[in-house]
């Protein structure tokens, strides 16, 4: 062939590479793209004509700093991903797997036997036909390199059109957003390459010891209970008890005692959030988190979630949705409402003076507001049943997260009646989210902006409280408080003594 015998230059190989890698092994990456898109509308035909450009264009770059920094290594590589996508997309069209951090886990957990009980005839003809025969063109193509000043030219306006390509593709980041899994996990070579560092960052998490606290001591035997309730994505502007205009708090408005703080949370997505709330500082280290620590201080502490994203929580109570489902009867089991299961009789039958209840929540969680809450808290209608939040109207879509700030509402208003029925104790509810969200400002959408650059929809959160007992402190109306306000007020609260409590981050008397 000539590409063996001729000098080929770099741009033309990266670009040539590029193309019979998106030949080969992205037919399934695009059959799930047109199974999941109105291919005759026309958002549906640009997520289309997007994909296929950045597919070529991106790995063509890609491919091009690999061969170019690292010359002969750089083709090694290169004809390893070949072999390497070979078995990857093989194993996907045969068993319709997916190529993500929790697949590469078992990839590297399978030993000799199992591994040799996947060998076929049509896994060789993968390997050699997809794979050694581009690799031993790649090793033995001579390509010709360009200056370092030529480099930097064609990286700079290669990087300049992807991204012009991926802003005017804006509308559509929510579904790919809401895809990214599935296409992540099917993009060749970065299912395999980029799912397998993340299994280590993830395994490396998970053996990473916490930094544990100070000993805490309990001041005294008299019955308190906090309730933690986590929102999800809820945004202080559409509660109507921090004056939205339509009246998405009908109960928690008429209830005695509720308060409700300005507040602002350390970031816009749900596992730096939620680790704010639980944490007595916001730091990038890994701390003993709230209910670890109260736990290990001889608090009662149950955790229960439908959500995601927290530290490790290292109690006896741990209760996700599929243990909560379990003795929950009724059409609510199947949303938010499985967290008040038998929470009041849990509560009751505890034989410690200090308890602590976490209920982490999933009810305005995107893009799917319409399916969060039960159909009879569907108050305003018309409602978005769309994924692409872009498509729909912005009344419909205010529409349907209102609604699930109606739905939290019936939840934090159904924890203080069942805490008002606990007579012999203390109570406390403390309800506030770990991030807000974007419904359309600014042609933004959901969450996830770095905070320096977010609108204050992403962050300006409630923070809502009620106590049995008139033991809110009075704070200054215009100081917002932090998400590190939790965990020092529950201490407060429950009695609990501890070096690292501070009296400036406690909103009880």
């Amino acid at each position: 062939m000539r590409l063996l015998k001729d000098n080929i230059k770099i741009v033309h190989f990266s670009l040539l590479i590029s193309c019979l890698n998106f030949l080969f092994f992205h037919y399934p990456f695009f059959k799930f793209i047109f199974n999941n898109v109105d291919c005759k509308s026309i958002n549906g035909i640009s997520i289309i004509i997007c994909f296929v450009i950045l597919m070529v264009v991106a790995n063509a770059f890609a491919f091009f700093l690999i061969l170019f920094l690292l010359r002969f290594v750089g083709k090694v590589i290169l004809a390893f991903f070949f072999i390497a996508s070979a078995i990857a997309v093989y194993f996907i069209n045969t068993y319709g797997v997916i190529i993500d951090a929790e697949m590469m886990g078992n990839v590297l957990n399978t030993n000799y036997g199992e591994a040799s009980g996947f060998f076929s005839i049509k896994l060789l003809l993968y390997i050699i036909l997809l794979g050694v025969i581009p690799a031993i063109l790649i090793i033995k193509a001579k390509i010709v390199n360009v200056t370092f000043k030529r480099f930097s030219v064609i990286a700079l306006a290669t990087l300049l059109f992807m991204l012009t390509v991926v802003f005017a593709n804006s509308p559509n980041w929510l579904w790919v957003d809401k895809n990214s899994k599935v296409l992540g996990g099917l993009a060749m070579p970065w299912s395999y390459t980029v799912n397998l560092s993340l299994f280590f960052v993830h395994k490396h998490q998970e053996n990473e010891k916490e930094i544990l606290l100070p000993d805490a001591t309990i001041k005294d035997n008299r019955k308190s209970v906090v309730v933690l309730v986590i929102g999800e994505s809820a945004r202080s502007e559409n509660f109507s008890l921090y004056g939205y205009s339509k009246n998405t708090n009908p109960l928690l408005s008429k209830t005695p005692d509720v308060f409700h703080f300005n507040a602002t949370s350390c970031a816009t997505y749900t596992t730096a959030g939620v680790k704010c709330i639980l944490e007595h500082k916001n730091t990038g280290d890994l701390y003993e988190i709230l209910p670890n620590y109260l736990y290990r201080n001889g608090v009662e502490v149950v955790w229960r979630t439908t959500n995601w994203g927290e530290p490790p929580v290292h109690i006896k109570n741990y209760l996700n949705k599929e243990a909560l489902m379990k003795d929950c009867k009724g059409d609510g089991c199947d949303y938010d409402e499985v967290l008040l299961n038998n929470l009041k009789e849990q509560i009751a039958a505890s034989t410690k003076s200090k308890v602590l209840i976490v209920l982490h929540t999933s009810t305005s969680h995107g893009p799917e507001y319409s399916k969060k809450y039960p159909p009879q808290f569907e108050t305003f209608k018309p409602v978005c049943n769309s994924v692409e939040l872009a498509k729909c109207s912005n009344t419909e879509l205010v529409n349907a997260y209102d609604n699930t700030i109606c739905y939290t509402d019936y939840i934090l208003s159904n924890v203080i009646e069942d805490l008002k029925q606990l007579k012999e104790y203390r109570s406390a509810m403390i309800f506030v989210s770990d991030h807000g969200e974007s419904l359309g400002e600014k042609n933004l959408y959901m969450h996830g902006l770095p905070l320096s650059l977010a609108p204050k929809q992403q962050y300006d959160i409630p923070f809502i409280v009620w106590t049995s007992d008139n033991s809110l402190k009075q704070l200054k109306p215009d100081s917002p408080l932090s998400q590190d306000y939790v965990f020092h007020s529950v201490l407060n609260f429950l009695g609990i003594q501890s070096p690292v409590y501070n009296e400036e981050l406690n909103i009880f008397k």
